[in-house]
């Protein structure tokens, strides 16, 4: 067999695009929730002055915001700072209204992707919007994200669950199967984490409990038998890396083969056959741990992701992994970028020089990428 040219390196000055997968917004208002959806105690905005605000539940502060969450001149600034060509903007997950009935949450989520597309209007193509659902009734999440990829969405956050109710809950698996169907990818974000006094001390939620949520739905989809179920076509990410899923995936598989009669549910395979049927974004902070995670999840599985702009993000997005020495140049091009275009179907929506103002020798990188498709 005849060996294929070498890989191309960029020019030692050529700046590698980057798309970041994971990022929020929060609208500088809206309407009253308890007038427009019905119900009470709904998430509302005390702004502050013009540039801070307050998101309050009740009357219980539950996070600051500033400008960077609404408006999309200081959104681009702040790209441009970090070196971002172009972000995935997606829903706060204290907005989902999971927990309150359908009704309610499918008018609250009109009302937050509408506001979502006013705000990402501003950055043209360089901020692509995600939806949110009410992904408790299953018709009603699917006419929202019909509704929302006819109004300029490009795809849709989910919670990592609703209740008690897992990803492999059957209405949720109806959801993602309407995914693969209308070729939105799906960003899938843990959310309402355990509390209690254990972890209530340090942030221990975010820093204990949204990898273990994240975990745990990566199970479901893998244990519940839903990629036994779902297409192959769906383009699926898990934040935050993946949680604490790929440091224990070894775990997994001796459980899997070991005590199969419990563990393997309805998986046809150990989890380890999975992991090529998901992708993961790139916020471990680490390059050890980038590292465990390009080995485990393969370089064509992980994204940049920044949790922008929220104070336990990445800041400048991507860092750990231009920092990476253990990367080649091909691999760096596919985790900074070229990975996260394939997921969002980008790719073949617009040319990569158009959408990303970049080195010629990188977009060769990028255009010249034999990557499997979804």
């Amino acid at each position: 067999m005849t060996a294929g040219p070498a890989p191309r390196s960029p020019a030692p000055d050529a700046r590698a695009p980057v798309v970041d997968v994971h990022t929020h917004v929060v609208p500088k208002g809206w309407p009253d929730l308890g007038a427009a959806c019905g119900g009470s105690g709904w998430p509302w905005l005390r702004v502050d002055s013009e540039r801070a605000a307050m998101i309050m539940v009740g009357e219980t502060e539950f996070r600051p915001v500033g400008a960077e969450c609404w408006d999309a001149p200081t959104r681009l600034a702040d790209m441009a700072a970090d070196g971002v060509d172009v972000q995935v903007v997606s829903p706060t997950p204290v907005f989902f209204g999971y927990d309150r009935p359908a009704g309610q949450a499918a008018k609250v989520a009109r009302i937050f992707n509408d506001l979502t597309l006013e705000v990402t209007a501003g950055g043209g193509d360089r901020l692509v919007p995600f939806c949110q659902v009410p992904l408790q009734d299953p018709d009603a999440a699917c006419a929202e994200l019909d509704r929302c990829l006819a109004a300029g969405h490009v795809g849709v956050e989910i919670g990592n669950h609703v209740g008690d109710r897992d990803l492999d809950d059957a209405g949720v698996v109806t959801f993602l199967q309407h995914c693969a169907h209308v070729g939105a990818p799906v960003f899938v974000h843990p959310w309402d984490m355990p509390d209690g006094p254990r972890l209530d001390r340090w942030m221990a939620r975010w820093l204990t409990g949204m990898p273990a949520e994240t975990h745990l739905s990566v199970l479901a989809m893998i244990l519940g038998g839903v990629f036994d179920r779902v297409p192959e076509t769906l383009r699926i990410c898990f934040a935050h890396g993946g949680g604490s899923f790929p440091f224990w995936l070894g775990r997994a598989d001796n459980a899997w083969h070991r005590r199969g009669d419990l563990v393997r549910g309805a998986s046809t395979a150990p989890p380890s056959a999975y992991v090529d049927r998901f992708c993961v974004d790139s916020v471990v902070f680490a390059p050890a741990a980038l590292r465990l995670l390009v080995d485990t999840m393969g370089e064509d599985r992980v994204l940049v992701g920044s949790d922008y702009p929220y104070p336990l993000g990445e800041r400048p997005a991507g860092r750990v992994v231009r920092e990476a020495d253990f990367l080649t140049a091909g691999q760096r091009a596919k985790l900074l970028s070229a990975n996260a275009l394939r997921f969002l179907g980008l790719e073949r929506r617009f040319a990569i020089r158009e959408l990303l103002s970049i080195d010629r020798d990188w977009a060769g990188l990028l255009e010249d990428d034999k990557t499997p498709r979804f």
